[in-house]
């Protein structure tokens, strides 16, 4: 059984409310899960203490039986001291895709020749 710490959403609509779970990985968002072991309120200030409450105790567990936390409660665990989370960085990600590429190198093409003209 994969296990994955991950978030469950609660809350009113446009009012969001996660908890932190515990659950088998086949297992919906919103669905059954083994344990709770925090919550997440994101209307509450970044600065707010109650914005994210963790168990460490319980998340500690979960981890050493293997659990996998989601990249979002991941960002938590390393805030908290609990995990590390690698730096990710990808140089490609803002360079532009192959069609814009050919559309920008025809643009250039046709301004050539009024550049010419114009000189």
């Amino acid at each position: 059984m994969s296990l994955k710490i991950r978030l469950t959403r609660g809350g009113a609509k446009k009012r969001p409310y996660y908890r932190i779970v515990v659950a088998d990985a086949r297992s919906p968002r919103d669905g059954r899960f083994i344990e709770k072991v925090g919550a997440y309120d994101p209307m509450k200030a970044k600065d707010d203490p109650a914005r994210i409450v963790l168990d460490t105790e319980k998340v500690q567990a979960w981890l050493a039986k293997g659990a996998q936390p989601t990249d979002r409660v991941l960002r938590f665990l390393d805030a908290a001291g609990l995990a590390k989370r690698p730096a990710r960085n990808n140089p490609q990600k803002a360079e532009p895709g192959e069609k814009s590429k050919e559309r920008a190198a025809k643009r250039a093409e046709k301004a050539a020749p009024a550049e010419d003209a114009a000189a």
